[in-house]
């Protein structure tokens, strides 16, 4: 069995999830790994389906008893992680695992899977370019947009060295050729 994963990691307004959603529709190896947290479901969020919901005293007793993966308290009380129940699910399927995955999150997969992860960055030209993504939207606040922007220059400095492949995304086709190149040959070695 190859047991191999796939880490795509980028600040809000990079791109990744449009560039994750590609890659799962083109290569049918890859599978979605489904994260665990304690913030309540949104709109028509299910258990299972977009993430694994728990109240906060539930995901501490998941963390005291050594179920996950990697896990972070992104803010007091609110937690999200990666259970190894999940990477065992995809992995006694045959599949690759794929990630969409912050930045912090993303690096310390790659420490925990080692030789088996291929760790992306996407990195959007500027933070300029990034802003002007954000506001495009029209999904958050000034205030909001502001906050991921000055966490988005913070999390591109953490980045470097830390993954194995930086990808651009200046072009959103280029961008997705790119991406496919590069998971297309992680997959074949």
């Amino acid at each position: 069995m190859n047991n191999k994963v796939v880490i795509f990691s980028a600040p809000s307004g990079a791109g990744k999830s449009t560039i994750v959603n590609h890659l799962l529709n083109l290569f049918p190896e890859l599978e979605f790994s489904i994260s665990a947290t304690s913030r309540a479901p949104r709109g028509q969020e299910k258990h299972g389906v977009e993430y694994y919901f728990y109240t906060s005293d539930e995901f501490r007793s998941l963390i005291a008893d050594d179920r996950f993966v990697e896990y972070e308290e992104v803010y007091a009380g609110s937690f999200y992680g990666t259970l190894k129940s999940e990477v065992d699910r995809i992995w006694a399927k045959g599949n690759t695992i794929i990630f969409d995955i912050d930045v912090q999150g993303g690096v310390n997969l790659k420490k925990f899977f080692g030789e088996k992860a291929l760790s992306v960055f996407i990195q959007a030209p500027s933070v300029e370019i990034l802003r002007e993504r954000l506001v495009g939207r029209g999904t958050d606040t000034p205030e909001a947009i502001e906050k991921r922007v000055a966490k988005a220059a913070s999390e591109m400095e953490f980045a470097e060295g830390k993954f194995d492949y930086v990808l651009i995304n200046d072009d959103l086709q280029t961008a997705k050729d790119e991406a496919e190149k590069v998971i297309g040959d992680f997959l074949k070695a």
